[in-house]
C-alpha cells in the first residue's frame, strides 16, 4: 500500500478540529456519561462491554496493518506503532474487564469506536507507509525522549485508575476522595498521564498524525479532568485546597 498523503492530512486535521469543537461546544458542561449522565438513555451498554468494543478497533486495526505489511528495515517503524498498539492493548483486555462503573449510553459507545477506528488507521497507515526515518533517528534524543515520556504517563494512568478502582467497597455507590500518587497534586491524575502518554508519542514520532491525537486528548479530557475537580470541590467540604485540576501547582 503506498502513502495516502492526502488522507493522512485530512483526518489529522480532523482530529484538531474535533479537539477544538468538543473544547468549545463542552465548556460549560461535559459529555453525559459516568457521574454527568443526568438522565438514563434509551439504550445503554454494560460499562465493562462498552470500552472493551469502542477501545479494540484501535489495537486490531494497527496490528493488522502490521501483519499485512511489507516489513520494513527500518524496525524502529514497528516499535513506535507497537507502542502505540501497547496503549490500547492495556485499554481493551485490562482496564476495560477491571472497571466500575455505570451503563454507557450506546451512541456514545458507537462514536468512541468509529474515532478509534479512525485514528487506530492514521496512526499506523502514517507509520508504515508515509513516514520517513532514518537511522539516526532511532538513537536520537527526540525518540528516547519520547518513549520515555510515554511509559512515565502510562504508568501514571495506570497506577491512577489502580487508586479509582479501589476506592470504593463492593456495592457501594457512593464518592469518595481519591488520594495517593498524582491524586495528591491534582483531581485528574489519570487524565493527566493520558495527557503526557499522546504528546510522549508525538515528540518520538515527530509527526502531526501524532500530535493532532495529542492535542484532541488534551481538548476531550482535559475539561473533564477541570469539571470532575469542580464537582470534588463542591461535595466535599475538607477537600485538599492546594489540590489543582490537571498540573500540578499551575492549573
Amino acid at each position: 500500500m503506498h502513502c495516502h498523503q492526502g488522507l493522512v492530512s485530512f483526518l489529522s486535521c480532523g482530529l484538531v478540529l474535533a479537539g477544538v469543537w468538543h473544547l468549545v461546544y463542552h465548556r460549560k458542561s461535559q459529555s453525559s456519561y459516568g457521574r454527568y449522565m443526568t438522565c438514563p438513555p434509551a439504550r445503554t451498554v454494560p460499562a465493562r462491554l462498552a470500552w472493551f468494543l469502542q477501545e479494540m478497533p484501535a489495537f486490531i486495526i494497527p496490528l493488522l496493518l502490521m501483519l499485512t505489511t511489507h516489513k520494513s528495515t527500518i524496525m524502529g517503524k514497528y516499535l513506535l506503532l507497537a507502542t502505540f498498539c501497547v496503549h490500547y492493548f492495556q485499554r481493551t483486555f485490562v482496564y476495560s474487564l477491571l472497571m466500575k462503573g455505570k451503563p454507557f449510553p450506546l451512541s456514545v459507545m458507537v462514536t468512541a469506536g468509529l474515532f478509534c477506528s479512525l485514528n487506530g488507521f492514521l496512526q499506523g497507515h502514517y507509520l508504515l507507509h508515509c513516514a520517513q526515518f532514518d537511522d539516526e533517528w532511532f538513537t536520537g534524543y527526540c525518540f528516547k525522549i519520547g518513549l520515555l515520556l510515554f511509559y512515565i504517563g502510562m504508568a501514571i494512568n495506570i497506577h491512577s485508575d489502580f487508586i479509582l478502582r479501589n476506592l470504593r467497597k463492593p456495592k457501594e455507590v457512593i464518592y469518595k476522595i481519591p488520594t495517593g500518587g498524582l491524586f495528591e497534586y491534582v483531581s485528574g491524575a489519570n487524565y493527566l498521564g493520558e495527557i503526557v502518554e499522546w504528546f510522549g508519542y508525538a515528540v518520538a514520532t515527530w509527526s502531526f498524525p501524532a500530535l493532532s491525537f495529542a492535542l484532541f486528548t488534551l481538548c476531550f479530557i482535559g475539561p473533564r479532568a477541570y469539571y470532575h475537580h469542580r464537582f470534588y470541590l463542591e461535595k466535599f467540604k475538607d477537600y485538599p485546597k492546594f489540590r489543582k485540576a490537571l498540573v500540578p501547582f499551575i492549573f
